[in-house]
């Protein structure tokens, strides 16, 4: 098939695609009869008693014998087209959803703590086991550091000898109690940030909310939430 025939093929099937499309909208099927009219892509304005084929890439009126518009015909979509047009729809429920969620992260936090002070004693409620076991991790790290003292002293007396080997496991073992203990207080410093950074931003939102901001309106909600 040459190129020329290919290309009548594909007007033919777009033509006929488009007066399906016309014959089933409701609109168009009271009344047959009319005129279509278009301006193509030179610029030129054409009309027709059925759809002009030079203009299925853009709109297209149907008039009446009086020139009146009586509906308006989009244009056909591309497979590229579709694609983008899908790909925008799929945007919007995302954003859709976004907002649906935003509105009721805000109307819980403002169920949740309806001042300041409320927030601030849910933030110290949070801090509090972290707090506590950080104590007891400097504590335990305390008698470390006197126990690793101790065996240092102890070692002065094997001073250009080897170390017997109960000492060298002592001084293996507080070493590794130690590095532990320190890791141990360097994680419940980090969640001791986190926990606070998150408050910090709950607070900033709230404060807006609590002067009057619109729940919902502020952007989408923070995408971690903290464990209650």
């Amino acid at each position: 098939m040459t190129t020329r025939r290919v290309a009548r093929a594909g007007v033919a099937l777009s033509t006929l695609g488009l007066l399906c499309a016309l014959a089933a909208s409701p609109a168009l099927a009271q009344n047959s009869a009319g005129i279509y009219t278009c301006i193509d892509a030179k610029g030129r304005r054409l009309t027709s008693d059925r759809p002009i084929p030079e203009c299925l890439d853009r709109q297209q009126d149907l008039r009446n014998k009086d020139g009146s518009v009586r509906a308006r015909v989009m244009p056909s979509l591309t497979a590229e087209e579709r694609a983008a047009q899908e790909e925008a729809q799929r945007a919007e429920m995302v954003r859709d959803a976004a907002r649906r969620d935003a509105l009721r992260h805000d109307r819980n936090l403002l169920n949740r703590y309806p001042d300041e002070p409320a927030h601030q004693r849910a933030r110290e409620a949070a801090l509090e086991p972290l707090k506590q076991a950080l104590h007891g991790v400097e504590k335990r790290l305390a008698v470390l550091e006197v126990e690793q003292k101790a065996l240092h002293e102890e070692a002065e007396f094997y001073k250009g000898k080897d170390l017997p080997r109960k000492l060298k496991v002592r001084f293996d073992d507080n070493k590794t109690s130690i590095e532990a203990q320190r890791t141990s207080a360097s994680t419940h410093e980090s969640e001791l940030q986190r926990i606070n950074a998150r408050y910090d931003e709950e607070l900033a939102r709230l404060r807006k909310l609590w002067a009057g901001a619109a729940p919902g309106s502020l952007g989408p909600a923070p995408s971690t939430v903290l464990a209650r």
